[in-house]
């Protein structure tokens, strides 16, 4: 079944997209941008302070879909700039501290509203016994 995730804690979708959709056990979360929801303005500090509302809007849809950042398994981060890579990865380092997921990192022309980093991801909510048995 699948169920569109639609919270307040995170920025509203900029175009006809929803901030995460949940299939069984998989939530897949659109693109998100370092804008605060409560604002509707981008964090202030630059793209490192946009990564930090980035991580703070994910674990929002997350904490909806009864996850955390260990479920997440796939991360897709977009960069406006490639120069982005080093402040960006430092900031992002901070919320996995252990086992982090798949990741890449792209540079592109550009984002939406003119955002330095957007990152998307996918996360698994896994049964309780399974994650014992992986480690």
């Amino acid at each position: 079944m699948k169920k569109s995730i639609s919270i307040s804690g995170a920025p509203k979708p900029l175009a006809p997209y929803s901030q995460a959709i949940l299939i069984d056990n998989t939530l897949y979360v659109s693109g998100q941008i370092g804008i605060d929801p409560f604002t509707g303005a981008f964090a202030e500090g630059g793209p490192e302070a946009q990564v930090r509302q980035i991580m703070q809007n994910i674990q929002a849809i997350l904490k909806e879909a009864e996850m955390d950042l260990t479920s997440i398994v796939k991360v897709t981060i977009f960069l406006s700039d490639i120069k982005l890579y080093d402040a960006m990865n430092t900031v992002y380092a901070t919320y996995f501290h252990q086992d982090p997921p798949a990741r890449e990192a792209i540079a592109v022309k550009g984002l939406p509203k003119n955002a330095d980093v957007e990152i998307s991801c996918i996360a698994v909510r896994f049964p309780e016994k399974e994650i014992l048995s992986m480690h």
